[in-house]
């Protein structure tokens, strides 16, 4: 991160992914979500700090900050890098996870249906096993390691730093109540995404939510007072919505009334029914509480509450209503081609967290059959959720510049983007060290593209005039973040759903239908005779690849039993084509489900899918305990 990011305002504040080309499900627009989707997740692959798994996808990044904490005597070894630096702040990281966590609790079915719940699992407990290692005392959390200044005089790939790794914590003497809140708030949040999966994981989450937040809340203060390394990067505007914020994360993750109790004690005092907000960011929580909150209210569970959450609601409303350019004037400002404008530095962030928002308030409101009663008239859930696709399409290519600003989608996107580890040759390539000075020489001037595509980064996007100037030196613009990119997952998975259910073509794929299944095509039965599993096999899309008939196959698995099932393996005969959503073994036929599906609870479902052309491939229960 190159910059200081501005402090907000303080006025009226297992299955379908772009598995193939030819399968690129699009909407009308002609845009793949699955294909961003994909990429997005990708993104977080490459900004993995720490030992890199054995199936990392990015090869163009190895093992990096391996000491980190050892100074200190703790091991601080994981976590993700924060943009195109060395850095790791622990607040953009924790907002981050929570984005993703959110994603996997609300957007289940949606990242299920694009064989993406596994990655995006992945993606968050990357993160949150590295918070469970920084909180290593219930008033103790290490909230960054690295130092901005002297990481920011060198230009080194991550895999040869050379510069400060020193780390800083908060204590009961040095209080962050603002990233403490937002650790506790990803950590409660992530323990929703992972229960049906890993409960036992979902409970020490959990666990460390609660002592996190106990400690954000007793020891009071600004965590870049205690961490002033930060302050030129990430500056806290106040601490008091991540308090609301956790609070209302931990409510919904234990179902615990004090929580509850708490945002509406303190709804006023710390406002949340205060602000009327025009921003949702990594410092900006107000407009996420006052929508989490909503959720409650428009499922019919306020009790004695709905008068305060009616007044969170109203906030929630607002910001709604500002985005769809409905508030009386007091509405968000948008580029001349509709994308929301906040601020200059790294504007794209605060669209794709507002587009993220807004989509998850349109389904709140769709299933309560609610509206929104802007100023200047109601708008229905679907209002925001076509706002919210506005923004993505502006993001990958819908925009006066007819360019993504997803890094590696499509054909035109940003070439020269400010990264360190992007714009110099992987250490498999060029095995020399690349020094600190040397970098700048040899890699940062050059006016060439980067030699490797961070793919999925979002980088900062055009300015107030929608204008974008590709150079790697303008990281103002060309700088993607894990702030800005993490709510996209959420957002395309959801959009890669409604479009998979609404249109009926497939890009290059002119003979493509999904409306209907082919009078040819393989007989899709249920099959019950594997008890205590019931399995729904459907074909789900069909496509001509040269004169071959090929079906996009899904298959559902249900768990009929009164048990809970472990370790189970399938027997999958006749498969001659890919498969997603299960794990091939060392034994011929037998695949077993990914491993964030060590259980599959009683009446639990899971997914997979494979694509293959002539007859459906024979699926069998082959074990499980």
């Amino acid at each position: 991160m190159e910059f200081r990011l501005c402090s907000r305002p303080h006025f009226l504040l297992v299955v379908f992914v772009g598995l193939l080309a030819l399968e690129a499900i699009t909407m009308v627009s002609g845009f793949d979500y699955g294909d961003a989707l994909d990429k997005t997740l990708l993104f977080f692959e490459a900004q993995r700090s720490g030992k890199l798994p054995y199936n990392n996808r990015v090869k163009w990044r190895k093992d990096s900050a391996m000491r980190d904490g050892y100074a200190q005597g703790v091991d601080l070894v994981g976590g993700y890098f924060d943009a195109g630096d060395h850095v790791k702040f622990g607040l953009p990281m924790a907002f981050s996870v929570t984005m993703m966590a959110w994603a996997a609790i609300d957007f289940n079915k949606d990242l299920l249906a694009a064989n993406q719940l596994d990655q995006t699992l992945q993606a968050i407990r990357w993160g949150t096993d590295y918070f469970i290692k920084a909180h290593t005392h219930p008033n103790v959390l290490w909230g960054q390691v690295g130092d901005g200044a002297s990481d920011h005089l060198c230009w080194m790939r991550p895999e040869d730093m050379t510069t400060s790794r020193t780390a800083y914590k908060l204590d009961s003497s040095n209080p962050g109540s603002d990233l403490a809140g937002e650790t506790a708030a990803a950590l409660a949040a992530a323990s929703l995404a992972f229960r049906p999966y890993n409960s036992s994981y979902a409970h020490v989450l959990v666990y460390h939510a609660e002592q996190l937040f106990y400690f954000a809340d007793t020891f009071r203060g600004l965590y870049d007072d205690s961490i002033t390394n930060a302050a030129d990067y990430y500056t806290s505007s106040g601490y008091q919505d991540e308090l609301l914020w956790a609070a209302a994360w931990l409510y919904r993750a234990t179902n615990k009334e004090h929580y509850l109790q708490y945002v509406v004690q303190n709804a006023a005092s710390m406002g949340g029914t205060g602000w009327a907000v025009k921003e949702f960011s990594w410092d900006n929580k107000y407009a996420g509480v006052q929508v989490l909150l909503s959720k409650i209210l428009l499922e019919g569970n306020g009790g004695s509450y709905t008068s305060t959450l009616n007044q969170y609601q109203a906030k929630a409303d607002y910001f709604a209503c500002s985005c769809l350019q409905k508030n009386n004037g007091y509405d968000v400002q948008l580029t001349p081609g509709g994308l929301v404008y906040v601020r200059q530095w790294n504007n794209m962030q605060y669209a794709a967290s507002a587009a993220f928002l807004l989509a998850v308030y349109s389904d709140y409101l769709s299933q309560a059959k609610a509206v929104v009663n802007c100023p200047e008239g109601a708008s229905k859930p679907q209002d925001l959720f076509n706002f919210a696709k506005s923004q993505a399409d502006y993001i990958l290519g819908q925009n006066p510049n007819s360019m993504s600003y997803l890094v590696g989608f499509g054909n035109n996107y940003p070439k020269q983007v400010h990264h360190r580890g992007a714009s110099i040759a992987s250490i498999s390539v060029h095995n020399s060290p690349v020094g600190c000075v040397q970098g700048f020489e040899e890699w940062y001037h050059r006016t060439t593209a980067n030699p490797n595509v961070i793919h999925g980064g979002l980088v900062g996007g055009p300015d107030k005039d929608d204008e974008f100037d590709d150079d790697r030196s303008n990281y103002e613009q060309t700088e993607p973040t894990i702030s800005g990119t993490a709510p996209l997952i959420g957002l395309f998975s959801k959009l890669r759903s409604t479009n998979t259910r609404s249109s009926p073509y497939a890009r290059n794929s002119p003979k493509a239908s999904y409306a209907k299944k082919p009078l040819n095509a393989p007989k899709t039965p249920y099959a019950t005779s594997n008890v205590p599993f019931r399995f729904k096999h459907s074909i789900t899309g069909t496509w001509q690849d040269k004169d071959k008939t090929v079906y996009h196959h899904t298959v559902l698995i249900k768990n009929m039993s009164m048990k809970t099932v472990r370790d189970l393996k399938l027997k999958i005969e006749n498969l001659s084509g890919p498969i997603y959503g299960l794990m091939p073994t060392s034994e011929k036929n037998i695949y077993q489900v990914p491993p964030y599906l060590k259980v599959l609870l009683a009446g639990g479902e899971m997914v997979f899918v494979y694509i293959q052309g002539g007859p459906q491939a024979k699926v069998s229960v082959h074990s499980f305990h």
